[in-house]
């Protein structure tokens, strides 16, 4: 694919001259398209059942910080293996790489805290259905944009959808309170990463080289504080090696999709497609997880994905 041309020392001056035209023609964002085409879809749908499925076996692992120890591995390992072939991105990125790898940091503090306070089938629509949400109202409040009818509609059935997954048992009790608020907070997280990712990909002018730095850059933490935290004992269990190092690579090949996917349509769309997820994290914590799901659940979790759809009609 065009978009994936090194960005090392030695590209040709060519490369970097089609690079320049194909930049001017799509606008100067590096947008090829103005909407979604089938590669684009088949390639969001499937990063989102690559996230929810390396959620899941986050949510397996019954200690989180030796999950995302192991997660944050695989992505320091993957993140420098990619950078050695594209080089670093263009300068300008480099700050939203850096501001991300923070955001996304907090992001898997507070997801691990959802995982490990609630049930998987609950916490994961509730955070990525926040996320949306989150950025539709940010846009009506503060840049004033107005929306249609249908993205009205979709706010609606989603705020619907997410208020029966924090009343799943009828109404939100103590018990829940701790679980949701986590999953809530996790949701802004993904908002503000969503963001600033997408802007600082289309200023690298190459989703690899940016997704390689990011991965660099927010990887070695949690391994880090996994070898002060934890007996260096309990990171060798090859079967628990194996399951996590596993997530991470699942985890930087959905990302890299979304990245990829961001340089080629518009972000609102890419971001409300891949929050359908929600419906492949609903059938892996039923069938592999055994958590109970129910009716009421069933029906929030399709609110929930309907509702995402329908804002970024």
């Amino acid at each position: 694919m065009a978009a994936a041309l090194p960005r090392g020392p030695w590209r040709t001056a060519e490369d970097r001259l089609r690079d320049s035209t194909r930049h001017h023609h799509s606008g100067g964002d590096g947008l090829a398209h103005d909407h979604l085409t089938p590669v684009v879809i088949v390639v969001v749908l499937g990063a989102g059942l690559l996230h929810a499925s390396w959620n899941a076996i986050v949510k397996y692992i019954s200690d989180g910080l030796v999950a995302f120890a192991l997660i944050g591995l695989a992505a320091t390992v993957c993140g420098g293996a990619m950078l050695l072939v594209t080089g670093l991105p263009d300068g300008e990125a480099i700050p939203f790489a850096v501001a991300s790898a923070a955001v996304h940091i907090a992001y898997e503090f507070a997801l691990m805290n959802s995982y490990r306070i609630g049930a998987f089938n609950q916490t994961y629509p509730i955070a990525r259905g926040t996320s949306p949400l989150v950025v539709a109202a940010g846009a009506y409040l503060f840049a004033h944009e107005s929306l249609g009818s249908v993205p009205l509609a979709g706010v609606v059935v989603l705020g619907v959808g997410l208020m029966s997954l924090a009343l799943s048992s009828g109404r939100l009790s103590k018990e829940d309170l701790p679980a949701v608020g986590a999953a809530v907070l996790t949701g802004l997280t993904i908002a503000t990463y969503t963001v600033i990712d997408g802007l600082g990909v289309r200023h690298a002018n190459d989703a690899y080289a940016y997704g390689g730095l990011l991965f660099l850059i927010q990887g070695p933490v949690f391994p880090v504080i996994a070898v002060v935290r934890r007996p260096l004992a309990g990171l060798v269990s090859p079967a628990l090696a194996m399951r996590g190092l596993a997530a991470g690579c699942l985890s930087v090949l959905a990302y890299v999709g979304v990245l990829w996917a961001q340089t080629r349509a518009p972000l609102a769309e890419v971001a409300a497609l891949r929050e359908t997820s929600v419906i492949a994290a609903a059938v892996i914590g039923t069938l592999v997880l055994k958590e109970r799901f129910g009716v009421r659940r069933t029906v929030a979790a399709v609110l929930v994905a309907a509702g995402i759809l329908l804002i970024s009609v």
